[in-house]
């Protein structure tokens, strides 16, 4: 595979044209831009990768499951084909270390094989039917079908923090894919050579295993014009991003304005709160603000289930544990965020939090270089948290907000205050799960993920993960970005009414030629 980067947009089986509006990536410990040049994508290529995924619509979404499968399979070998390459691309991009990249890596590819293994069994298309009853009173019953289909060309979007997971191959486009949906992505200026490495093996991959030309594309951009272009495009029916609240906003905003308005389904801003109970400082307190550091610092803090709401007993265990994680905070050595952009608001936020609350406390290191900034740390008292509404704001990098509270029915306040999250995490002991249940059920309509004596950081890539929450978590609570249900986001329900058996999809010919467990006439079967 040649890995050499150029620096164009790939288009189908093409490559885009040297245009003279250029960016680079930057290397964040020093700040000094990282050759090669990267050249945007033009409204023209923009129009051809579009014609492209239209064009591959239809056949590619009456490819069957299998077919897919053996793709995304191939996508992940070639994934890890690109070798020490990509590991040493993303490591330079991001400051960040090679063998966190070998884990994202492995992440990355095993999404992709864990929907490869989700076609070939094939029952996530909730088939369902029920059997015509032509002699019912008073109105005969026809047979009816249905079943999931894909919902056409998707936009996916990367994301800053995951070059690799959360990016040209991540989970958008892995299920966006699986669902049979072409797939155009919009790189991240953050990490472009690591996106086209990535897209080359993605693009061989569409080739080696005979798909159609137009079910991926990547497209790189300086500015915001593309996406915004993307997304308006009639030829897009749906949309995945992770990033910021106000640039997930702005799409859901132009997808929403358009005169057919298709679905956004953005990962944007979360807190994640943290309700260490009493019981968990007396007992552990000091293993959990180990563990609370770790989380707080781990990949610069700029991971979106960072625990960044902590919310702790008012007593004097709870100095003991305030105190350790102050001198793990201080002692932690400063580190590069991503880009100047984030290094920029991050030191804003902190500056104006620091005007908001009672105590702080940093590393406070001076001369840093590149894109380098202190971790720190925050405490205030519950009544203050409730009167600051500015202190429910994420700051994304390595920071967190204790918040102190004795009062159990205080604790219920700030519960229901709290906007959407992604997690919630309670420290405690199984008894502090009974006298807290009110507590969790408040939680269980703020949250998409409850964990107990566990940290938000780190999700699992399963089919039972929720990785999402109510608005602004995410701009659809009722979905998820990680686990084999984000499939449903990029497909619909299609029902056939008295169709004959031969022009039936086969999963819902009446012989199940696929072996699917199917909903047939209300019973759960195979």
């Amino acid at each position: 595979m040649n890995t050499e980067l150029l620096g164009t947009s790939i288009i189908g089986f093409s490559r885009g044209s040297e245009t003279g509006d250029t960016f680079r990536a930057f290397d964040p410990t020093t700040g000094k831009e990282i050759d090669p040049a990267f050249h945007s994508a033009t409204l023209d290529e923009l129009g051809r990768a579009t014609m492209l995924a239209d064009d591959a619509r239809l056949k590619y979404s009456n490819i069957s499951g299998r077919e897919r499968a053996k793709f995304l399979r191939k996508a992940a070998d070639n994934i890890e084909g690109l070798g020490n390459t990509l590991i040493e691309r993303a490591s330079l991009e991001t400051a960040l270390p090679n063998q966190r990249f070998v884990g994202e890596r492995a992440r990355t590819c095993g999404q992709l094989r864990m929907f490869a293994d989700l076609l070939d069994e094939g029952s996530w298309v909730d088939a369902r039917i029920d059997h015509a009853i032509p002699d019912r009173e008073p109105i005969p019953k026809p047979d009816v079908r249905s079943m999931l289909k894909p919902l056409g060309p998707v936009a996916v979007f990367c994301a800053s923090n995951f070059p690799l997971a959360y990016s040209v191959a991540g989970g958008d486009t892995a299920s966006a894919l699986a669902a049979g949906c072409p797939v155009i992505v919009n790189a991240h200026t953050a990490h472009p050579g690591t996106a086209e490495l990535v897209g080359i093996a993605l693009s061989n991959a569409v080739k080696e295993c005979g798909m159609p030309e137009g079910i991926f594309s990547l497209l790189f951009s300086s500015g915001y014009d593309i996406g915004q272009a993307l997304v308006k495009h009639p030829a897009i029916k749906g949309v995945g991003f992770t990033g910021t609240r106000k640039g997930g906003r702005a799409l859901m905003d132009i997808a929403a304005a358009r005169p057919e308005p298709i679905p956004v389904y953005t990962e944007m801003s979360s807190v994640n709160p943290t309700f260490i109970l009493p019981s968990a400082v007396k007992e552990r307190g000091d293993a959990i603000a180990a563990g609370l550091h770790a989380s707080v610092t781990g990949g610069v803090g700029q991971f979106c289930t960072k625990p960044g709401l902590v919310f702790v007993p008012g007593d004097e265990n709870t100095d003991v544990f305030v105190s350790k994680v102050r001198g793990l905070i201080t002692a932690t050595a400063p580190l590069p965020l991503l880009t100047g952009g984030i290094q920029k608001t991050y030191e804003d936020a902190n500056t104006l939090r620091e005007s908001e609350v009672e105590v702080s406390a940093a590393n406070n290191k001076s001369g840093l270089e590149g894109f380098a900034v202190n971790p720190s740390i925050f405490e205030t008292s519950a009544i203050s948290f409730l009167k600051t509404p500015d202190l429910n704001e994420e700051i994304f990098g390595p920071t967190a907000l204790l918040i102190r509270s004795n009062d159990h029915d205080e604790l219920l306040d700030i519960a229901r205050a709290l906007e959407g999250q992604l997690t919630a995490s309670v420290h405690g002991t199984d008894d502090d799960l009974s006298e807290y249940a009110d507590l969790i059920q408040i939680l269980e309509t703020k949250v998409g993920r409850l964990i107990f004596n566990g940290f938000s950081t780190g999700v699992e890539v399963c089919p039972s993960m929720v990785h999402g929450g109510p608005y602004p978590a995410t701009s659809d609570g009722r979905s998820t970005a990680v686990g084999t249900r984000a499939i449903r986001r990029f497909s619909r329900f299609v029902c056939y009414q008295n169709f004959p058996q031969d022009a039936l999809p086969e999963e819902l010919r009446d012989d199940n030629p696929l072996n699917l467990w199917r909903v047939v006439d209300g019973e759960f079967t195979r």
